[in-house]
């Protein structure tokens, strides 16, 4: 992060991604979230394995960012896609590829990338 304060749990994930080691964090009842999460939501339980995700996942949906937020504005425009990963949507910008070439259902990696500001952020990119 930019100002060098650790995001509990987000910054974890991240790393775990830089790391080739990428997890979830799976609910009592096979649900599956990601960090930062204490309480699930569907169970209203406090206890999550750690468990691998996917090598890759398959995009949902996609959009093109045009006009972006002050930490982003630098980036625009840029793709931002949700993809599954076995029982995660995560969402993340989708890199190396034009937005005219991503169909639904595509297959896409997980990593780790920087924004134009500096911030570490999830990425995608074709698989």
């Amino acid at each position: 992060m930019s100002d060098d304060v650790p995001d509990a749990g987000y910054d974890d994930f991240l790393d775990s991604l830089a790391d080739g080691e990428p997890f979830y964090l799976e609910g009592p009842e096979g649900d599956g979230w990601l960090p930062p999460r204490r309480i699930d939501p569907e169970t209203g339980l406090r206890e999550f394995t750690r468990e691998p995700l996917p090598e890759t996942g398959e995009v949902l949906t996609m959009t093109v960012t045009n006009v972006a937020g002050p930490s982003f504005a630098a980036d625009a425009p840029y793709l931002v896609a949700v993809a599954q990963f076995g029982p995660v949507r995560i969402t993340g910008q989708l890199r190396g590829m034009d937005h005219e070439d991503v169909e639904i259902g595509q297959e896409v990696t997980l990593g780790v990338g920087t924004s134009e500001a500096g911030e570490r952020l999830v990425v995608f990119e074709p698989a």
